[in-house]
């Protein structure tokens, strides 16, 4: 069935009325790099989804298709665009090419919980340069979540810049890469299910990421120091649907859909903030060395990455960049 014949049976079922209507809807092709057994997919993905299909009773479902099974984490978006998946769900700094603007999120030294980044990213999605990106870049955003701060995960202790010194280190985009440079390190792009994998054959010295995604790619089976306490930037998901498709459905299904996005994306940030704790614990008992970094770490950690944001805005241009950095860090200063 086409977009054009899937969005006319949506509007006719909710236009007669859906309990009065035998016929269900198509489902909504949803894509993402997640397991399934990710904090982010079972507190996030999966959970909209299920509240969306029982709000609209059953007049929207999904089709989902988590671990990259319908397209890489790179190309989760050229996939909604041309018709291979109606729906995803965007890591995007996987996108900094397309979504630059959208990037600011991976700047270090900013928000300190899941809690705090997500209501700021929120707030931002709802108007502003980052929504009218996704829109230019033919999405729409329904609602948007971050991941805790990122820490490092290596097979020894980093601590002040000179640790860090030549190491490979794995990073989510150039936003991130930037931050591993700053401390003389060579940011690696890899997609989050090759990690393990690379950290295990010794291809990657160290790992940015953050500490709520650890167990859902197991990567403290192959490390063996763990920091608690730095800011080495942050990561953000958009849930967004292809434009053309969400502007053809009845207001009242838009309106839920995006009423339901606002009460997953705080449920999930709480859910990742929750779970550091038990985490920390659970990795002490099996013998990984969790550690905070000391104030004169952080100090000099922080004078080295103090340049990220202005080489951000640089490579960005523009006064958008501008507004948005001056944005972002007047909601995440409290």
């Amino acid at each position: 069935m086409n977009n054009l014949k899937k969005l006319c049976t949506l509007s006719a079922i909710m236009a007669f009325g859906v309990a009065a209507m035998p016929v269900k809807a198509e489902s909504l092709r949803l894509g993402d790099f997640q397991s399934t057994s990710h904090i982010v997919s079972v507190e996030g993905t999966t959970r909209w989804m299920t509240a969306v299909e029982e709000a609209t009773d059953g007049a929207v479902t999904f089709q989902h298709f988590p671990s990259q099974q319908a397209a890489k984490s790179k190309a989760q978006l050229d996939a909604v665009n041309n018709g291979i998946l109606d729906v995803a769900l965007l890591g995007v700094l996987y996108h900094a090419e397309a979504l630059p603007l959208n990037s600011v999120v991976g700047l270090p030294g900013f928000y300190g919980s899941a809690s705090q980044g997500t209501a700021a990213l929120q707030t931002m999605l709802k108007e502003g340069p980052l929504r009218d990106e996704l829109l230019a870049a033919g999405v729409t955003p329904i609602f948007g979540f971050v991941l805790p701060p990122y820490q490092v995960l290596a097979k020894k202790r980093l601590g002040a810049p000179a640790d860090w010194a030549a190491l490979d280190i794995r990073t989510s985009g150039s936003t991130q890469a930037m931050t591993a440079r700053s401390m003389g390190a060579v940011g690696i792009s890899i997609p989050g299910p090759e990690v393990y994998t690379a950290v295990e054959r010794g291809r990657l010295d160290a790992v940015l990421f953050p500490l709520a995604s650890v167990p859902g790619y197991k990567l403290n089976e192959v490390v063996s120091h763990i920091s608690t306490n730095g800011s080495f930037g942050g990561y953000s998901f958009v849930m967004a649907v292809r434009t053309d498709l969400f502007n053809g459905l009845p207001a009242d299904v838009q309106a839920k859909m995006i009423e339901l996005g606002d009460e997953t994306a705080t449920h999930v940030a709480k859910a990742q903030d929750d779970s550091v704790e038990g985490l920390l614990a659970e990795w002490k008992s099996q013998g990984i060395e969790t550690y905070d970094l000391s104030n004169d770490e952080l100090a000099a950690l922080r004078d080295s990455m103090k340049a990220v944001g202005e080489d951000w805005q640089t490579r960005i241009g523009g006064e958008g960049s501008h507004a948005v950095l001056n944005r972002y860090r007047s909601l995440t200063s409290n």
